[in-house]
C-alpha cells in the first residue's frame, strides 16, 4: 500500500492539494496521505501533522514573525519522513516553506513533486535552481513557469491550470441577475477585495469611496461584492455602511458576478486569474506594507503584479499599486473602461488570449496521474 506526504500552506494551496488526493484515490484507492495541510485535506482524509491556517500572512516582513514557527514545522517534517518513509513528497504551493523543505529531506531519497511551485518568473530564475537542484520534478501550471524551469534543467510537465475547470458558470445572466435580486437591464460592477481581512482592510475603503462617487454621477450602475470565504460579513458591512452607497454582499457567487459584471475593481490574486477566464473586464488593485513593497520592487522581475498582465507579457487590464492606488484614480480607471465599448471588447479579447495560454482542463487529473508515476504507484 503505497504513502504519500502533502505539505501545503494557505487555504488556496490546500484545496488544490486536495483536488489532486482525490484525483489519486479515484485511480488507486489504497494509497494513504499524511502532512500539512489544513481543512480541505482533512476532508479528503489526509492525516494532518500541522496545521498552518494561523500562519497565513501577506509579504515578507510579515512572515519573519512567524519564523521560530515554521523551522518547528520543518523539523516535525523532515523527521516524519525519515520514520514513515512516504513513497512521495508532494510539495503545494508554499513556496518559501516548501523550498526549505525540498532541501532538508533531499538526501532522503524520496521523490518530490511540486505543484504551483515558486514562482521564478516573478522572484527570480534563482528559485527555478534551487528546486532543480534538489530534484523537485515541476508540475508546471503556467507556460512562463515551464520555460523558466526547462532552462534551469528541471524535469517539467507542464499540466495546465486547474482553474479551468473550476471556473464554470452554467447560468445565463438572467438568471443570475434573478438569484441575486439585481436589475439584468443595469450595469454591474463587482468589487472584489481579497480573500484575507488584511487585504480588505487596505483595499476596500478606497474602492468603496470610488464607488460612492460613481454612483453619484450615475445612479443606474449596481454594486455588488462577493464575500470570500473567511470573511466575516459584519466585518465588510460596518466598512461598507459608511459610504453613501448601496452594495451588495453576496456569499458563494464570486464567479456569477464575475459572469454578469461589466467591469471587476479586483484584489491581486487568484480571483483575477478566474475574471480572465471568464472574459470579465478588469482593474486591478495592490497594496502591502511600505517595507514589503520595498522589498519586492527589489526582488520582483516582471513589470506587473496581476497574472493576466503576466502571462499576456504586457498590461492587457489597468494596475494601480500601492501609493497608485487612491480612490480618484479608482474611479477614473474605471470611467474610462465603462464609457469605452472599444476599451472593453479589446479587454474581453486579450483575456481570451490568456485563458488560452494556460492549456486545457484536466490539470489536477494529470497531476495526480504524474505524482503516481514519479512514486512508481501506478
Amino acid at each position: 500500500m503505497g504513502k504519500i506526504m502533502v505539505v501545503t500552506g494557505e487555504v488556496s494551496g490546500d484545496m488544490h492539494a486536495a483536488q489532486v488526493v482525490k484525483a489519486i484515490k479515484e485511480i488507486a484507492p489504497d494509497i494513504t496521505f499524511y502532512g500539512m495541510g489544513s481543512t480541505f485535506l482533512k476532508k479528503e482524509g489526509v492525516e494532518i501533522l500541522i496545521d498552518p491556517g494561523e500562519l497565513s500572512t501577506i509579504g515578507f516582513i510579515e512572515a519573519f514573525k512567524n519564523t521560530r514557527q515554521h523551522l518547528a514545522n520543518l523539523r516535525l517534517l523532515k523527521k516524519s519522513v525519515k520514520e514513515r518513509r512516504p513513497d512521495l513528497i508532494l510539495l503545494v504551493d508554499n513556496s518559501g516553506f516548501n523550498m526549505l523543505l525540498a532541501r532538508a529531506v533531499s538526501r532522503l531519497g524520496v521523490p518530490l513533486v511540486n505543484y504551483f511551485s515558486p514562482s521564478a518568473w516573478v522572484w527570480g530564475s534563482w528559485r527555478a535552481g534551487w528546486m532543480t537542484r534538489y530534484r523537485a520534478t515541476i508540475a508546471s501550471v503556467f507556460p512562463m513557469e515551464a520555460e523558466v524551469y526547462r532552462r534551469a534543467g528541471a524535469d517539467v510537465e507542464f499540466v495546465g491550470h486547474p482553474l479551468l475547470d473550476m471556473v464554470r458558470v452554467n447560468k445565463e445572466k438572467e438568471e443570475i441577475c434573478h438569484d441575486l435580486e439585481l436589475s439584468p437591464d443595469r450595469p454591474v460592477i463587482g468589487l472584489l477585495p481579497g480573500s484575507r481581512r488584511q487585504e480588505v482592510e487596505k483595499l476596500l475603503p478606497d474602492m468603496l469611496e470610488a464607488a460612492a462617487e460613481l454612483a453619484k454621477e450615475n445612479k443606474g450602475y449596481q454594486f455588488v461584492l462577493p464575500l470570500a470565504d473567511g470573511i466575516d460579513r459584519s466585518f465588510v458591512a460596518r466598512r461598507a455602511a459608511r459610504y453613501s452607497l448601496v452594495v451588495k454582499l453576496v456569499e458563494g457567487f464570486s464567479h456569477e458576478v464575475m459572469k454578469i459584471a461589466a467591469v471587476l475593481v479586483t484584489a491581486s490574486g487568484t480571483a483575477t486569474l478566474e475574471a480572465a477566464i471568464i472574459g470579465t473586464p478588469m482593474l486591478i488593485v495592490y497594496r502591502t506594507s511600505a517595507s514589503t513593497y520595498w522589498l519586492a520592487t527589489k526582488l520582483m522581475k516582471t513589470d506587473y503584479v496581476g497574472l493576466p498582465n503576466i502571462i499576456a507579457g504586457k498590461e492587457i487590464v489597468p494596475e494601480l499599486i500601492q501609493q497608485n492606488l487612491t480612490a480618484d484614480r479608482i474611479l477614473f480607471e474605471l470611467k474610462c473602461l465603462l464609457e469605452s465599448p472599444f476599451a472593453l471588447r479589446e479587454a474581453r479579447e486579450q483575456l481570451a488570449g490568456v485563458k488560452q495560454k494556460l492549456g486545457s482542463s484536466g490539470a489536477v487529473r494529470r497531476v495526480a496521474e504524474l505524482v503516481l508515476k514519479k512514486a512508481n504507484l501506478s
